[in-house]
């Protein structure tokens, strides 16, 4: 059922999600300030592959990771959040969309805080 979930997930606009974080992630990590941001970025990257079958974990993250969050909210953080709920709550109108709403809501919640957040397989 992943697979297929992850398939279909690929196919209507995932692939272009993880190209797109791919592709601002290594603009990112041109400045030695941007490194640790493109680092996040391509970590939601992965997570937008394969979303059916994996889960967000939000660890600890010490101080460089609290304030690595705090600026990411402000940066892109919100806007990415809003973005995935919307897309969210589009999705949850049929029933159908249902999974790919839950998928949004990891990816929102990942959005918020990528620093010190772990992505695991289940």
């Amino acid at each position: 059922m992943r697979f297929i979930g992850n398939l279909l997930w690929l196919i209507f606009g995932g692939l272009i999600s993880a190209v797109l974080w791919t592709v601002a992630g290594i603009f990112m990590c041109i400045t030695i300030i941007g490194i640790p941001f493109g680092l996040q970025a391509i970590k939601l990257a992965g997570f937008t592959l394969r979303p059916f079958g994996t889960e967000v974990e939000i660890g600890e993250f010490g101080v460089g990771g609290a304030v690595g969050n705090i600026i990411w909210i402000m940066l892109f953080g919100w806007e990415l959040a809003v973005y995935h709920v919307i897309l969210a709550l589009l999705f949850t109108i049929t029933l159908i969309g249902i999974p790919f709403g839950k998928q949004h809501i990891k990816l929102a919640r990942l959005s918020l805080i990528p620093f010190g957040a772990r992505i695991h397989r289940v």
